[in-house]
């Protein structure tokens, strides 16, 4: 398990003690809304998405050099246009800040998805 993983897997079950059905509600609620909609309390504000984001950039690149590859896309760039969301990025704030949701949202689906 990697850095981002474990940091990933920490917020989800802090985050899930708010559920009845712990984690299964969370990640439910998670796939509904995504991080945008303010489920995630430590990934709400531009400076904690920033953070998070350098925090991990190495294993957020890797998640989507993986990404790129494996659903066939030209180069990361065409990737991430895809991502829900990339309309929306203006700056180097925003790409950072749609990216730490990115990967927080698919590591937590990789880990608890089963």
């Amino acid at each position: 398990m990697n850095a981002l993983e474990r940091e990933v897997k920490s917020i989800c079950e802090s985050e899930s003690e708010n559920y009845d059905d712990g984690i299964r509600g969370f990640i439910l609620d998670l796939r509904q809304g995504g991080c945008s909609s303010g489920l995630v309390g430590s990934l709400v504000y531009y400076s904690d998405t920033t953070k998070f984001y350098d925090k991990f950039e190495t294993e957020i690149q890797e998640l989507i050099d993986n990404y790129t590859q494996e659903l066939g896309y030209n180069n990361q760039l065409e990737f991430i246009s895809s991502l829900n969301g990339s309309e929306n990025v203006y700056n180097n704030k925003q790409l950072k800040n749609l990216l730490a949701w990115f990967a927080f949202e698919e590591t937590a689906f990789h880990l608890f998805d089963n």
